[in-house]
């Protein structure tokens, strides 16, 4: 789990979407605020779609990670701006736009992860990877030692790639990660293979 995402998803449909907000997500807020705990913040909605039907797995008050990394990319609204809004109960005020590429994380972890794992290796050629067209790399469990970037958790690094749709964005992807030097870290090749599928 959270070893890679990308947006936007052929799966999620104008009639899913619907069918998510009336009865997953409106009725939750409603909930809340009818109990006396009105709530504004992130709401993350783990969600799951089997044949047509949604069903919700949990509930985060924050981002999801690393589905945070694909939504971050494909933002075209300052992101602090709707937090304010929505904390000051403007965010009907607000509106939000979206990038029409594609976006794809890759999370290269340590070796181990998820159970037991080493820190301390140094993670080498960063700076090469990063200057792959569309390519941003999130820092998740790294620590900067002596000029050095040092591998400090079990999901490291966030190879995330904006592209003209899903296969752009896995192919400069996985060319970044492919120039990251660390032997001690390891991620899926997998990533996107299914909306892939989909978009041919």
């Amino acid at each position: 789990g959270g070893m890679g995402a990308y947006s936007p998803t052929s799966l999620v449909t104008t009639a899913i979407i619907s069918d998510i907000m009336k009865n997953i997500i409106e009725p939750t807020i409603n909930a809340m605020r009818d109990e006396g705990y009105p709530y504004k913040g992130i709401l993350f909605a783990g969600l799951m779609i089997k044949n047509g039907k949604v069903k919700t797995l949990e509930f985060n008050v924050r981002f999801g990670d690393p589905e945070c990394q694909v939504l971050m990319a494909r933002l075209d609204s300052d992101i602090v701006k709707l937090i304010d809004a929505t904390v000051t109960g403007n965010l009907a005020n607000v509106n939000i736009s979206w990038k029409k590429e594609a976006a794809l994380v890759v999370v290269i972890a340590s070796d181990g992860y998820p159970g037991e794992y080493q820190k301390g290796s140094q993670i080498k050629n960063l700076e090469e990877s990063n200057r792959v067209d569309g390519v941003t790399i999130f820092h998740a469990g790294t620590k900067a030692k002596e000029g050095q970037i040092i591998a400090n958790g079990g999901r490291v690094l966030g190879v995330t790639a904006l592209g003209l749709d899903v296969m752009d964005a896995q192919k400069k992807a996985y060319t970044a990660v492919n120039l990251i030097d660390w032997k001690e870290g390891f991620w899926r090749r997998d990533i996107g293979w299914r909306e892939i599928d989909r978009e041919q």
